[in-house]
C-alpha cells in the first residue's frame, strides 16, 4: 500500500507512531504490506498484591536468600513461581499455583516457547539468528540455548496445575483471572481481561517484559556468552490481528480506505483502551506519559485501575523498544514450521522425548518442509524477512 499511504483520499494514520518491535511486522522487503492495528506480543503478569505482601517478602528471603521482588530473570521466575506453589492465593482455603500456562498441542504453547527461549539464543552478538541459517536454511533449533530454553521450560510446569497440559488461552487466563495462579507469561488480552467484572485480580495485576538471562548461546560463534546484567528479548510473538490488501482484491482503495480508517489515531486509542477487543497497544500515542501521549483519563474511563495500566503500558513500551527483538518468522510455510514444534515440545512436556530428541525432531520435520517447498525460495523469503540482501 506504499502508493496509498499519505494518499489525501484516504484516512491518515502515522506509520512511524508504531513502535520499533511491531513497525518490523507491517514491511517486508522493503514495502508496506500490513496496516497497523492490533500489536501482539508477550509480556510477564504477576500478583502484585503477593510480591508486596510483608509476609511473604521476609519468607522468601528467608528460603531463597535475596529480596522478593518482579522476576528479571527466568531463574528468578522459577523461585517465585516454586516459593507461591501450593499457598491459598485467593483466601478461598484451597491451595493455588505459582504459574499457570497454555500448552494444549495444536493451540498456543509453540508460541510460549518462543517467546520464553528467544534469550536463551538471542543476544547483542546475534541478534537474528534463531530458525534457520539464511544462507542454506539448516534449521538452527537444536542449537544448545534452544535445548536449554526447553529443559528450563519444561521444568516450570511442575508449579502449574496438571490440567494446564491440555489448556488452550481461555482456560490458562482464567485460572490466573478467578486468583489461582501468581505468575504467567501471555498476550495483552490477560491485562484488558483483568479489568472486566468478575476479575478477582483487578488492581493486583502487575506487568513487566518477559524475563531474560545471563548469558545465551551465540550460534554464530558456537560458544556461550555471558552478558552484563540481564539478557532480554523484546518479542511481536503473535504476529498481531491487522489488514492486508489480497492481490486479488477487486476494491484494494476500499480495503485500504477501512483498514486506514480503522488505524488512525482517534479510533485506535479507543480499541486499545477498550482492552476486551482484542487490539493491544503498541503505539506511542498508547502508552502514558512519559513514554507516550496517551490520557490516563481515558484508560480510567474504560475501567482500568490506574496501577495495572500503569504497569501494563510500562511492561508493552519496553517490550516493543527493547534493543533486542526476537526475529518473528514470516515465509511461506511458517505455520507448518509452527505446527512441527507445538507437537514436539508437547512430546517433550508430556515425557514422551527428552528436549534433545524433541528439538533433533523438529529439525529433521523442518528439513522436509523446507525441501518440500523449494530451499533456494524458502532462503530468499528468510533473507528478505530478515531485512537481508
Amino acid at each position: 500500500y506504499d502508493d496509498f499511504y499519505g494518499d489525501p483520499r484516504f484516512p491518515q494514520w502515522d506509520y512511524e507512531d508504531v513502535l520499533p518491535g511491531p513497525r518490523s511486522l507491517l514491511e517486508y522487503g522493503g514495502k508496506k504490506y500490513m496496516v497497523a492495528n492490533d500489536h501482539d506480543g508477550q509480556v510477564m503478569y504477576y500478583r502484585r498484591d503477593l510480591l508486596e505482601d510483608p509476609e511473604h517478602q521476609a519468607a522468601f528471603k528467608a528460603e531463597y536468600g535475596y529480596d522478593l521482588k518482579v522476576p528479571e530473570t527466568w531463574a528468578e521466575f522459577r523461585d517465585v513461581a516454586e516459593y507461591f506453589d501450593g499457598k491459598d492465593l485467593n483466601g478461598d482455603g484451597t491451595p493455588d499455583d505459582g504459574l499457570t500456562m497454555h500448552l494444549k498441542v495444536g493451540g498456543q504453547g509453540m508460541f510460549h516457547f518462543m517467546s520464553f527461549s528467544a534469550p536463551f539464543v538471542i543476544g547483542p552478538d546475534n541478534p537474528n539468528l534463531y530458525w534457520f541459517d539464511p544462507e542454506t536454511m539448516k534449521p538452527l533449533m537444536d542449537s544448545p540455548g534452544h535445548q536449554r530454553a526447553m529443559e528450563t521450560l519444561i521444568d516450570l510446569i511442575q508449579f502449574g496445575p496438571e490440567a494446564m497440559m491440555a489448556w488452550s488461552l481461555g482456560e490458562s487466563w482464567d485460572h490466573f483471572l478467578r486468583g489461582e495462579a501468581a505468575l504467567t507469561f501471555t498476550w495483552g488480552d490477560l491485562g484488558a481481561l483483568a479489568q472486566e467484572e468478575g476479575s478477582q485480580v483487578k488492581g493486583k495485576t502487575g506487568a513487566a517484559p518477559i524475563p531474560g538471562t545471563t548469558e545465551y548461546y551465540d550460534i554464530t560463534a558456537g560458544e556461550w556468552k555471558k552478558v552484563d546484567g540481564v539478557n532480554r528479548v523484546g518479542n511481536t510473538t503473535g504476529g498481531s490481528w491487522a489488514g492486508v490488501i489480497s492481490k486479488f482484491s477487486d476494491a484494494p482503495e476500499a480495503t485500504y480506505y477501512l483498514l486506514a480508517l480503522m488505524a488512525t489515531k482517534e479510533k485506535s486509542k479507543i480499541y486499545a483502551a477498550r482492552g476486551w477487543d482484542g487490539v493491544d497497544p503498541g503505539r506511542y500515542s498508547h502508552f502514558l506519559p512519559p513514554e507516550g501521549t496517551a490520557s490516563l483519563d481515558d484508560y480510567l474511563a474504560a475501567g482500568w485501575d490506574e496501577q495495572d495500566i500503569k504497569d501494563y503500558t510500562k511492561a508493552y513500551y519496553d517490550n516493543f523498544n527493547a534493543p533486542l527483538q526476537f526475529p518473528y518468522l514470516r515465509i511461506p510455510g511458517t505455520f507448518e514450521y509452527w505446527t512441527a514444534l507445538d507437537v514436539h515440545l508437547s512430546e517433550a512436556a508430556t515425557g514422551q522425548k527428552t528436549p534433545e530428541e524433541a528439538l533433533k525432531a523438529t529439525v529433521d520435520d523442518f528439513e522436509a518442509i523446507t525441501d518440500r517447498l523449494g530451499r533456494d525460495l524458502q532462503k530468499q523469503s528468510y533473507k528478505a524477512s530478515l531485512g537481508f540482501k
